[in-house]
Order: C-alpha cells, then structure tokens, then sequence
C-alpha cells in the first residue's frame, strides 16, 4: 500500500479545528509505539511508556515540509521521542521525590512525554504547554494510552510571566539561538520567584555552557535519519 499523508480529516491548525479531527488526524499518520528506557514498575504500574509516534512507515514520516506546510500543518516535532526529553523522564522516573505531590509545568511538551513521566512520578497536577495545536491532541492521545491525567496549556508562554508552578521540566529546547536564549531568560526568571527548573539537552549547539555539573547523563537511541548518529548523550541540568 502506498505509503501516504492521510489528509481525509486534516486539522486546519490556523483555523482551530476541533481536537478530536487533531486527534484523528494523528491516528492516521503515526502509530502507538514504546519508548525504550521509560517504564512505570511497582505496583499498579502500566510498564513500558507508549506514545504515538512517527516511523519509517508511517504516512508523517514521509511527508515533505511543502506538504506539511500547504496544509496548514506544522513540523510534526510531537511525533517523536527527542533524546532531551527523554533524560528529563528518565531522572523524573529515577528520582520522583523531584515532581511528587507537586505543581509540574511541562514546556515545550510535543508529544508529552515528560508530562506523563511527571504524572506517573506522583506529580499533584501536571500541565503541558506548546505552541502547535496539535501538540494538545498528540498530549491527550499519548495520556490516555499510558493512564494519566494531563491540563493542556496553549499558547506561547514565553510572552507571560512564567506560572505559579513548583517545577517546570524542558527537554530539547536549545536548538535555535534566539530560542535558547528566551527559553533562559524566561527559566531564570522562573527560577527567581523560587520555582525549580530541569532541562534536558543532547548537546545542541546553543545549550548553556556554563551550567552547573549535570544532575545525570544517559546515552538515549536515536534515529539515524533524525539525529545523524544512532546514539546522544544526552543530560539533565538544575537551572
């Protein structure tokens, strides 16, 4: 079968369409797939995190940036499983004293990962926050799959004072340069009313250099197609 774009329920993202034709749409071009190293064992515990996701093939895989972009559709960062932000999740999992009974702000969430890593780590309320639409169909779709509770928060917070929050978790967000620069400039300002703030990064080229010794260092799989290298060592700061 030929391997394309399922446009048959497109959200028109601009447009503010309805989350469940976002939802749709995500169905149709990726698929429910696990993602290694993040597990919730112990009791009650539903194993292995799952998330849809796009691969080799899915429809979203192959979509150009032209057919993306004439459909209204931003680049599909929720549809994967960036290393950043998985080393945020895995210290959140490893270590739930950080997030547990507390206010969590997930920013720049994609696909949610860390969201629900938060929530199965016993954060009293989770949120989630980006600003591609369909990043609040892909949070719900990816809660729901793993049997947690998730508030979306849209819009382009870097605009605002940073929330009443305890903790605010960021993976992959030094990236750009001008980018990485508002994300500090927000985070320390977040950090100086008294909020802690985790970031995760596999080495982009704007990370801060001058950051304190890491809190941990995980060597994450990744796509070659994606990445260019099949492996980053990716880790995880206190601002």
């Amino acid at each position: 079968m030929e391997n394309t774009l399922d446009l048959s329920q497109t959200p028109e993202t601009n447009r503010g369409d309805s989350l469940e034709s976002k939802r749709a749409f995500i169905r149709a071009n990726t698929r429910l797939g696990r993602v290694e190293g993040l597990e919730q064992n112990g009791p009650g515990g539903t194993g292995p995190m799952q998330i849809w996701q796009a691969d080799e093939i899915t429809p979203i895989w192959t979509a150009t940036d032209a057919d993306l972009e004439h459909k209204g559709i931003e680049p599909p960062f929720w549809a994967f499983p960036w290393a950043g932000g998985q080393a945020v999740a895995r210290l959140v999992l490893e270590r739930p004293a950080l997030v547990a009974g507390k206010r969590v702000l997930d920013i720049a969430t994609g696909s949610g990962m860390i969201a629900i890593a938060a929530a199965w780590a016993g954060a009293a309320q989770v949120l989630a926050n980006d600003i591609d639409p369909l990043c609040e169909a892909a949070v719900s779709l990816n809660a729901e799959a793993n049997g947690v509770a998730i508030d979306w928060l849209g819009g382009n917070l870097l605009d605002r004072p940073p929330p009443d929050i305890d903790v605010i978790l960021a993976g992959d967000i030094f990236y750009q340069k001008q980018m990485a620069q508002q994300f500090l400039d927000w985070l320390g300002r977040a950090t100086a009313r008294g909020t802690l703030v985790y970031a995760g990064d596999p080495g982009r080229a704007y990370a801060p250099r001058d950051a304190t010794p890491p809190l941990a260092e995980y060597d994450i799989e990744t796509n070659l197609d994606l990445e260019s290298v099949t492996r980053r060592r990716a880790r995880v700061w206190r601002l």
